[in-house]
């Protein structure tokens, strides 16, 4: 057996792979199905191109409810407090900033919760995250 992506439905591609490049992942093939009327991005981050994330973009607007039951989407960062602060500056909210050096939450154009774990021992305390409350939810 073989993992191959996790599929997420975007509403915007245009935020949402906006989105995941500002995650560090980037675009490694696409789909367009004109008989199904979709089109399938698969992103994958630099070097892990086999876990990837699939983004379904159905052509005709669907709304679409916010699935607490899905969980979230887990990558591990070289460093938390860099890449949050590349997301806080490109407008993406913290939702669960990295207080403890070790994890932060944030979301997806479609509410989807995105998991940054630090990689190896977690990051000595640091501001502004240290004393950062938490933001909505994730």
């Amino acid at each position: 057996m073989k993992y191959l992506h996790t599929m997420v439905r975007v509403t915007d591609v245009d935020k949402s792979i906006a989105f995941y490049k500002e995650l560090g992942l980037n675009e490694v093939r696409r789909i367009d199905n004109e008989k199904g009327r979709y089109t399938l991005y698969f992103l994958a981050a630099p070097g892990d191109e086999a876990a990837q994330v699939e983004l379904t973009f159905n052509w005709d607007p669907e709304v679409y409810g916010e699935g607490r039951n899905f969980g979230h989407l887990a990558y591990l960062v070289e460093d938390i407090y860099a890449l949050c602060d590349k997301l806080q500056k490109a407008g993406i909210v913290i939702n669960r900033p990295p207080r403890d050096g070790h994890m932060a939450f944030v979301r997806s154009p479609d509410n989807i919760s995105i998991e940054l774990i630090q990689a190896g021992d977690p990051l000595p305390p640091q501001e502004p995250w240290a004393s950062m409350p938490n933001t909505g939810k994730w």
